[in-house]
């Protein structure tokens, strides 16, 4: 079930009513409700992977209880070690099967050795990456006693399939969600208007800005020896506009809605393209899963402690694990060992850690040395998020090589576009609002948070029925959100 589709929009009142009205302070009701309405919301898109899930569930709820029944070290590390290889087996089955089979191949042929195996016509259940981790974080810090194990498994199971970060995140700690489904949650107007907001604007980025730029996009990455350097270039940096709105848009929509239900989850995103450098830039995207990676792998791997080796090492390790992660595919292994070679030099100079604050928090004009050092920043970024895009290795080195031809300063003339729904102006001038829309509540948890406040009530009503007329006047053809294929 898609957040931007009308099933949705029937689905969440109803759920919402039903929850509030007929199980309020009915704790375990509650729970069991939204352990019910998750696999409903799962299994809209195939029931069967309901059972994959449920599976997943009841191997991690058992081994947290048996982690927590041992004492012998041992017998926990075999335990662990159960659940790290149950969770990436079958995470690894089903993603990552036809692409090991199929450079296996490769590397033979290469070689002048050709063999035969099958490939499976495999399909990828939807979320698979994000309730894996989250289960696994489960048991690690049942593992390491930074958590108790559960004894309530339709709590467990609801935390594990809670449905509006189910399929893309935020990954949620079992530390800071779980426990929330022990307390009685009381309705909140305050919080389900807050959370209204931020659906608002979540539903903004994905409909207006992202499947928008999605429809240029394609267009371009399809057919870029059709175009000019500088179209190639505007392909590229609207893409960072696309996946930065469609994938920060689901997390809005995700947190916005558990709100409504009064839970409450992790920041994924803040505000990453405003960032100075690449290290900040990776502190504020995707915070979930890069958290994730540097507690679970990066820091027991000795972090960024040690002589220059270990520190090289452990960059690479993180970041091509990250761009594997992303998908079977060799373009994404790339993105990572760009984004770890970007990295480098900042972490070998002990600058990774210079800008940790927000620029101009209490300002709402820029320098001019941090508006250069934000449009370096986001160059660099969407360069790398070219071989994020390419449908393969080959396509990303061919779009790179056209931008670096003789055709590098002639006009455009490519961005007149018939088959798109919007005028290339028009979305300049979305993209514009939505930047400034953006940079105005940079310092809050999203932007329309406690934008306008302030201001008197009509003039703060007119901000959000402006953002309701945008959604309803420049849809871009519907398009799934981008992460539901990791």
């Amino acid at each position: 079930m898609l957040f931007n589709s009308l099933e949705f929009a029937l689905f969440l009142p109803l759920v919402f009513l039903i929850y509030w009205y007929l199980f309020h302070q009915k704790l375990r009701l509650q729970n069991f409700f939204i352990l019910i309405v998750s696999y409903v919301f799962y299994g809209w898109w195939d029931w069967k992977f309901l059972t994959l899930i449920f599976f997943s569930s009841l191997v991690d709820y058992s081994i947290g209880i048996a982690l927590n029944k041992y004492e012998k070290p041992i017998t926990r590390k075999l335990l662990l070690w159960l659940s790290v290889g149950f969770n990436l087996g079958l995470l690894g089955f089903f993603k990552y099967y036809n692409f090991f089979i199929d450079n296996f191949i490769s590397a033979f042929t290469f070689f002048g050795n050709p063999i035969s195996i099958n490939s499976l016509n495999i399909i990828l259940p939807v979320g698979i990456s994000f309730y894996t981790f989250q289960t696994l974080s489960y048991s690690i810090d049942v593992f390491k006693r930074k958590i108790s194990p559960t004894k309530d498994f339709i709590a467990f199971a609801a935390f594990v399939s809670f449905f509006p970060q189910l399929v893309a995140g935020p990954i949620e700690r079992a530390s800071n969600l779980l426990p929330q489904f022990f307390k009685v949650r009381e309705f909140s107007y305050q919080n389900s208007v807050d959370g209204l907001r931020q659906i608002l604007w979540g539903i903004f980025k994905k409909i207006v800005i992202a499947d928008n730029c999605a429809e240029f996009v394609n267009i371009i990455f399809n057919n870029p020896s059709n175009f000019t350097s500088l179209s190639l270039i505007a392909g590229a940096i609207l893409f960072s506009f696309q996946i930065y709105c469609d994938f920060s848009g689901y997390s809005d929509i995700a947190i916005g809605v558990s709100k409504l239900l009064g839970f409450k989850l992790m920041q994924n995103f803040a505000f990453p393209y405003f960032s100075r450098d690449i290290a900040e830039f990776w502190r504020r995207w995707h915070i979930s899963l890069s958290t994730w990676f540097r507690d679970y792998l990066y820091i027991p791997l000795g972090g960024s402690k040690g002589n220059n080796y270990v520190k090289i090492r452990n960059t690479f390790i993180i970041f091509i694990v990250s761009g594997f992660w992303h998908g079977a595919n060799w373009t994404f292994i790339i993105w990572g060992l760009l984004n770890a070679l970007m990295f480098l030099p900042l972490l070998l100079g002990n600058r990774n850690r210079k800008n940790l604050e927000f620029t101009n928090v209490n300002r709402t004009t820029i320098k001019l040395k941090e508006m250069f050092s934000i449009v370096r920043n986001f160059m660099i970024v969407s360069f790398a998020w070219i071989f994020f895009r390419a449908e393969n290795l080959t396509s990303a080195i061919n779009y790179v090589k056209l931008i670096f031809n003789t055709s590098l300063f002639q006009l455009p003339k490519g961005f007149v576009f018939a088959s798109t729904n919007l005028h290339p102006i028009l979305l300049l001038l979305l993209l514009m609002f939505f930047i400034l829309t953006e940079w105005a509540g940079k310092n809050n948890q999203y932007a329309l948070e406690n934008l306008g406040m302030n201001w008197a009530r009509p003039k703060r009503f007119a901000l959000y029925y402006t953002i309701i007329f945008f959604i309803f006047a420049f849809q871009g053809s519907k398009q799934e959100f981008i992460y539901f294929q990791f």
